[in-house]
């Protein structure tokens, strides 16, 4: 079998374009399910599928995949304040926002998971990541991240601004010189239309101190 696939590079693809790509092999579930036991496909979730890294020989980007498995979607919360270098706690599951149903997905891959945001609240503060010339997601910005844990942390009530401080500096670490260099603006268009305005007030009180 011939290596077609490899100029789908690292962006997750469905079963019909394997197919389609493979017009030699007679039925679409026995193109991909060969491709899948030589370790050449990897599968997402039914009917998605990503290229093995081992030969593509593209390094795979979670946070694009996690775009791709559920949409429209964005990565966020502690994936996005890791992956800035904010937090220093590794993150095993890759936490993303959607204005579908909340969802979650396991695979070889890992874990990603799904939280609801409301469509007024969903645009604010989002990020094109260009990670190279073939990769390209869509990630929270850091305030934004931050918004979203917050507003998604069931047991986080922030009225006093030691609270917070508490909050950002002990229970998840944030680099509190780079908190200092946040934009303002994102926290109060998220308040506006988010959930938890009133421990998102108190962030930006502290930001604004």
């Amino acid at each position: 079998m011939n290596h077609a696939i490899l100029n789908i590079s690292s962006v997750p693809i469905r079963s019909a374009i394997v197919s389609s790509l493979y017009p030699e092999i007679n039925g679409k579930n026995a193109k991909v399910a060969g491709l899948v036991q030589k370790g050449e496909l990897i599968r997402l979730k039914k009917g998605m599928f990503v290229v093995s890294p081992e030969l593509s020989g593209t390094p795979l980007s979670l946070e694009l995949i996690a775009n791709h498995l559920y949409t429209p979607s964005y990565v966020s919360m502690l994936s996005a304040l890791r992956y800035y270098g904010l937090i220093p706690e590794a993150v095993y599951t890759i936490q993303s926002m959607t204005t579908k149903h909340s969802r979650s997905f396991e695979n070889s891959l890992g874990t990603f998971t799904y939280t609801t945001i409301n469509n007024k609240a969903f645009s604010i503060g989002l990020r094109r990541i260009q990670r190279d010339a073939s990769v390209a997601f869509i990630m929270a910005s850091p305030e934004k991240a931050l918004c979203d844990l917050i507003a998604n942390s069931p047991n986080v009530n922030l009225r006093y601004l030691r609270e917070a401080e508490i909050f950002l500096a002990e229970d998840i670490r944030l680099d509190m010189d780079e908190f200092a260099k946040m934009n303002p603006d994102i926290f109060e268009a998220y308040i506006a239309v988010g959930k938890k305005a009133s421990s998102i007030k108190t962030i930006l009180k502290l930001l604004k101190r």
